[in-house]
């Protein structure tokens, strides 16, 4: 337990954001996960449309630094590529 009022400060600072990190990117993974599951069940439209909400899930979480800019990166490119080639087939 931290004994100076700035520590004891930060500690709860730490933990706000701690949670708040945490439920941002559980929301993101959400995101993401539904645009999967959209292709898997080859709905072209629903694909597409949560394809948009997981880019700007992904945009926002490398904006407010929960992900590495590298890694939203690859995440948007996978899951566009698994939307363009199911709505290729259709």
């Amino acid at each position: 337990m931290p004994n100076i009022k700035s520590a004891e400060k930060r500690a709860k600072q730490s933990e706000k954001r701690r949670l708040l990190n945490a439920s941002q990117k559980s929301a993101l993974r959400t995101a993401v996960k539904a645009a999967e599951t959209a292709t898997t069940h080859n709905d072209v439209d629903k694909a597409k449309e949560t394809l948009l909400a997981a880019t700007k899930k992904l945009d926002k979480a490398v904006s407010k630094g929960l992900i590495h800019k590298n890694a939203a990166a690859r995440k948007k490119s996978r899951l566009a590529k698994k939307v363009n080639e199911l709505s290729a087939q259709a």
